[in-house]
């Protein structure tokens, strides 16, 4: 995996070994952050954040701040050796992604979330993370329609192989 644009264009990333992760891939991040548009200067939560890819890609671009959530110690150790390697600071929350925004009060301009596939995540308020003009990113599998999120609705949808993007706004 690599750094598709910004700051740290091509720079390679590490990711967890074994099957526990699944890193979103390089063309998909891209497409993603075309969806996105500039983030320079904002705030990032990335939720489940398996390698970092999402908020590296982020930071990369410009963003001011990045909290990497993931409860994996491996993936933990991933983020933060992917950190070290590009010279970035970031939080890293190695701790379980629900517990993390029960007790989290900020409000972020982007937030990433690319839970495994199938994983319910209805018990997580969006809409209580965002700031007033803030976006959500969520990845899921293709093969399903994007999910409800309450008090957000669908910016665009869309397939990328055996991935969907869905981008909620307020």
């Amino acid at each position: 995996m690599r750094i598709i644009a910004g700051s740290h264009r091509g720079r390679r990333i590490a990711a967890p070994k074994g099957r526990l992760t699944r890193p979103t891939s390089d063309r998909v991040r891209e497409n993603a952050f075309n969806l996105i548009g500039p983030v320079d200067g904002a705030s990032v939560l990335d939720l489940f954040a398996g390698s970092g890819a999402l908020g590296l890609e982020a930071l990369s671009r410009g963003a001011a701040s990045c909290t990497f959530v993931e409860h994996d110690r491996d993936a933990c150790r991933t983020i933060n050796a992917n950190l070290d390697a590009l010279g970035l600071h970031a939080t890293v929350l190695c701790q379980d992604a629900f517990r993390a925004v029960a007790q989290e009060r900020r409000r972020y301009d982007l937030v990433l979330c690319d839970p495994p596939y199938g994983l319910d995540t209805a018990a997580i308020r969006f809409a209580d993370l965002l700031a007033d003009d803030g976006l959500v990113v969520y990845e899921s599998s293709g093969r399903l329609e994007p999910p409800e999120l309450e008090g957000l609705t669908v910016r665009t949808s869309r397939r990328y192989g055996s991935a969907r993007l869905t981008l909620f706004e307020r």
